[in-house]
């Protein structure tokens, strides 16, 4: 019988990546430019901190290819407690950084990183540890439901606390994803619906600036200065990349007409300077990861395998599909980066290591069973 991790890497996969994050690299060079002259005095001052980020990032994936999948077993609950001591610490004053109203960072000067990343990364180690043991099963609605689903509503709630409502709902829904293939009753599920689509609808309209952003993306035009600015600016950066796009580096949105440009709206840019035939093959880059992830799955060796490449697969899809969903007005706006893409330090390193473990996983699969 093969020994975990004697087998080949998912070429298909790695490569999948490299090519999104260098399309990344190109675009937060050309989104970024102009703000980063103005403010800086260096068009290249973020694409400088995107390479020092990315090449750290490819760093953490190769170091965690090589490292057995099991061994993430043992460490799962500690790193679950040590982010729910971080999700504490970042709420608290004169600990956690607060930039634009949110408090969501821990560190000091360029060490800096989101406790929230880390959160949504052990998640989906300890719920692939805890659904695959043997024992009461997630059917189990008293004593194997709602254990997880407890864990889920903490980690949410403190995050909310951020506030980043994007990133809650990304782990809330990887983590439901984990549960329902670990063989969840789909009528448990279903009354979880009915009791938490009111209570994130009331979530909602407590709190002005949700309540703006629902209204925005229902009518972006009624406030065109205010709430539905940005869905407008990356609207019209979108039409305006047509079929071929404006060219690389010829974008006139980035000039300041559109906020955030480099990060969260960074598809806009991309869309407007590489048009229709160039967002659709990054969407399509995304439906080949997500392919090879969940192959990956379901050639996995065994359970534990299995769920933790589905939960690291999905974890990233879904704030994909966050992303480009807000761009494309399909969405309200959650504030979630495009993964690989996107201009971020923690996000970005966060996502390498989800892949650096899914090469792992690939590597060790069933005998006879090719991911």
């Amino acid at each position: 019988m093969r020994r975990q991790g004697e087998g080949a890497y998912d070429m298909t996969l790695l490569v999948t990546v490299l090519i999104l994050l260098s399309v990344g690299v190109v675009m937060v060079y050309s989104a970024s430019s102009v703000e980063a002259y103005a403010l800086y005095g260096s068009a290249s001052y973020f694409l400088k901190r995107q390479l020092l980020w990315g090449a750290l990032g490819l760093a953490v994936m190769a170091v965690l290819s090589r490292v057995p999948y099991a061994t993430w077993g043992r460490w799962a609950a500690p790193l679950f407690a040590f982010t729910l001591v971080c999700l504490v610490a970042v709420l608290v004053p004169h600990v956690g950084i607060k930039i634009n109203g949110a408090r969501r960072w821990l560190g000091a000067g360029p060490l800096v990183f989101q406790p929230s990343e880390f959160a949504k990364f052990s998640a989906v180690l300890l719920f692939a540890l805890t659904l695959s043991r043997r024992g009461v099963p997630v059917s189990d609605f008293r004593r194997g439901f709602l254990p997880h689903i407890g864990l889920i509503a903490l980690l949410f709630f403190l995050i909310l606390r951020e506030p980043d409502l994007g990133t809650a709902l990304s782990l809330g829904g990887t983590a439901l994803v984990m549960m329902i293939v670990a063989g969840a009753d789909l009528w448990h599920v279903a009354a979880l619906a009915l009791v938490g689509l009111p209570a994130v609808g009331l979530l909602i309209v407590t709190e002005p600036y949700r309540l703006q952003r629902i209204l925005a993306f229902l009518d972006p035009f009624k406030d065109p200065l205010g709430s539905g600015y940005h869905t407008i600016q990356a609207l019209l950066a979108l039409g305006s990349g047509g079929l071929l796009g404006t060219g690389l580096g010829h974008s006139a949105l980035k000039f300041f007409y559109l906020p955030e440009a480099h990060t969260d709206f960074i598809f806009a840019i991309l869309a407007e300077e590489l048009g229709f035939v160039g967002g659709a093959a990054v969407i399509a880059l995304f439906f080949v990861f997500a392919w090879r992830g969940y192959r990956i799955a379901l050639a996995a060796a065994d359970p534990f395998a299995a769920l933790l490449a589905v939960g690291l697969t999905t974890m990233v899809l879904l704030q994909a599909v966050l992303n480009i969903g807000v761009v494309t007005d399909s969405l309200p706006v959650t504030g979630v980066p495009l993964p690989f893409i996107s201009y971020g330090g923690s996000s970005l390193v966060f996502t390498l290591a989800a892949v650096g473990i899914l090469l792992n996983i690939s590597r060790g699969a069933a005998p006879g069973v090719r991911a």
